[in-house]
């Protein structure tokens, strides 16, 4: 695909309409061609962070520094990468190598260490002399929700290059996960110098973690710190990794740099028109009713693309009581007046019925929401360019003194309010003498505003997710119901739902971990850190007076089952 249109109907067409008529009034589709950051006032946006307009083209810089890298990593044979990270940092890479790796088979090289060039914190080191560049290679993504997919990566310790990647310090999964590669190739016999020739930091220019980077002796990836990290889909944290997995990332950059000149203009442009459904629908109808909740429907399914657009719906508008939440089609409660639909490249002739479609290719894809999010944003006026900061880092921060507080004993957690078989449930909602899980759900359940979302949040390693629960209880309670994996789902999304609307109610899900990891160096172990992770949340969206249940499952496999048919009771 090479075009690119956007194609909205029924009541949403007219709320876009007078929507992008305000914003062609107002001047902002040229403003936003210029960089011009008064558009957000005088003084709350730098012309800086509007960088990410030029990456389509900037970012083909970027791949000529890492030419040799990448020859170097194919020539070594190191051609599995480990993407350590939470967040955006992690999304738009995921939804890169799932739309361009190369379909080749794998032709791992011989095992061995390969030779280290020095570092240079100054960009990208290369590799004098490496060759053969074009096999294709395979990424993991590791987030602290699965030690499987850990388990997996070290089977492949031989071919792996881990890529640590965070605008900031070092998050305490990227912190284990780092400990626990160093230890693991240690053991595989690798030297000092050898190990650190196995990781590449990237980061922001000043950050705690490029400080700690060239103490470790990695090789470091340098960024603009003013770049909004939600915003960096086309930057060195979307196309690092991307390139190093084999993506054609060139391509990429041309299907973005394809829809720039429409971005300047008032009509046939595609972001411009997007944003105003956005921002026009999430804003309150005569009818009182506010279409701020936006179903994405990708073709084949939910995947890393309509990840990437909840995160950056998320941070980019979630804001000052307002703000989009996106989620996916198993959470869909059907048609509801404060619903809009968006499918991504349907096909001709599909006969969808969503409100809005999207046709790109995934560069333009990228680009078009980027640029509709910061449209969307001013419509709702706030500022789309500010990150998570102290909503995300606070959790984060929580769980650090959880486990300092635990030192090598067990969690203090809180007693379970009851315990039905295996399953322990954690409530502070007020209970009318029941004692067993379908109450305790019911009673969650009842708590959703009218206007509100149940958020399922899934602290477990396996297959088990919440997507298995979100249609029956979309069904159950007439509500969308969005969900993803801890804690990074809520690390990514966590603005709309502690900063935005505030209509949200929350499934929290932990279990004991089937297979766990030490950290070396730690007193504790990667489900330990999980569990951390979910008490924590579970905290901060209780001190935001939001309705949260934990469910703790004592034997996941067996009682996965189980809350699935509560789920589906009526």
């Amino acid at each position: 695909m090479s075009g690119f249109d956007v194609l909205t109907r029924g009541e949403a067409l007219d709320a876009a309409l007078q929507a992008r008529d305000y914003l062609v009034s107002c001047g902002v589709p040229g403003a936003l061609a210029a960089k011009d950051p008064r558009l957000w006032g005088r003084r709350a946006v730098d012309h800086s962070r509007l960088g990410w307009l030029d990456l389509p083209f900037a970012s083909h810089g970027l791949l000529n520094q890492i030419e040799g890298l990448v020859a170097e990593a194919r020539y070594s044979g190191l051609d599995h990468v480990v993407l350590i990270g939470i967040g955006a940092e992690t999304m738009a890479a995921q939804a890169v190598v799932e739309a361009h790796s190369p379909a080749a088979a794998r032709q791992p090289a011989a095992a061995g260490a390969p030779g280290t060039p020095p570092p240079d914190d100054s960009g990208y080191p290369g590799a004098a002399g490496a060759r053969d560049t074009e096999r294709s290679g395979e990424l993991t993504v590791l987030d602290g929700s699965d030690t499987a997919a850990l388990s997996f990566a070290l089977e492949r310790l031989d071919r792996t290059l881990v890529v640590l990647s965070s605008k900031a310090g070092v998050s305490l999964e990227g912190d284990a996960y780092r400990r626990i590669f160093s230890t693991a190739f240690r053991e595989h016999g690798l030297s000092e110098r050898e190990i650190a020739g196995r990781f590449l930091v990237i980061t922001d220019h000043g950050s705690p973690l490029h400080d700690f980077a060239r103490q470790c002796g990695y090789r470091v990836g340098l960024t603009d710190p003013y770049l909004p990290g939600h915003f960096g889909a086309l930057s060195a944290y979307g196309l690092v990794p991307s390139v190093l997995a084999g993506a054609d990332v060139g391509r990429l950059l041309d299907e973005a740099a394809a829809v720039v000149p429409s971005l300047a203009r008032d009509n046939e442009n595609p972001g411009l028109l997007l944003g105003a459904v956005l921002g026009g629908c999430a804003q309150q109808n005569p009818q009182g009713t506010a279409r701020d909740k936006v179903v994405v429907r990708e073709p084949g399914g939910p995947g890393a693309l309509s990840a990437w657009i909840s995160q950056i719906l998320a941070v980019g508008t979630g804001k000052q009581g307002r703000g989009v939440l996106a989620f996916e089609t198993p959470g869909n409660p059907g048609d509801r007046p404060d619903v809009h639909a968006v499918a991504l490249n349907p096909a001709a002739g599909s006969g969808t019925d969503a409100d809005t479609s999207l046709w790109a290719p995934l560069g333009g894809q990228f680009l078009i929401w980027e640029y509709a999010t910061a449209v969307a944003g001013w419509l709702l006026g706030v500022n789309p360019f500010e990150p998570g900061g102290p909503v995300v880092q606070d959790a984060e921060d929580d769980a650090a003194t959880i486990l300092r507080a635990a030192g090598a004993g067990p969690l203090l957690t809180g007693s379970a309010t009851f315990v039905d078989g295996d399953i322990e449930v954690h409530t502070d909602l007020a209970h009318t003498g029941a004692a067993d899980l379908s109450s305790a759900l019911g009673d969650l359940l009842s708590r959703i505003p009218a206007d509100g979302y149940l958020s399922v949040v899934t602290y477990l390693s396996g297959d088990f997710s919440g997507r298995y629960l979100a249609p029956a209880l979309a069904r159950r309670t007439g509500r969308p119901v969005s969900y993803g994996p801890g804690p990074g789902y809520l690390h990514a999304t966590g603005p709309i739902h502690k900063e935005g609307p505030g209509n949200g109610a929350f499934l929290i899900i932990t279990g004991e971990p089937g297979t766990d990891h030490p950290v070396p160096g730690r007193p504790y172990t990667l489900g330990k850190l999980q569990l951390a992770r979910a008490v924590a949340e579970v905290r901060a969206l209780r001190q935001r007076g939001m309705p949260v249940l934990r469910l703790h499952l004592r034997n996941p496999v067996e009682s996965a089952g189980r809350l699935a048919e509560a789920a589906r009771a009526t």
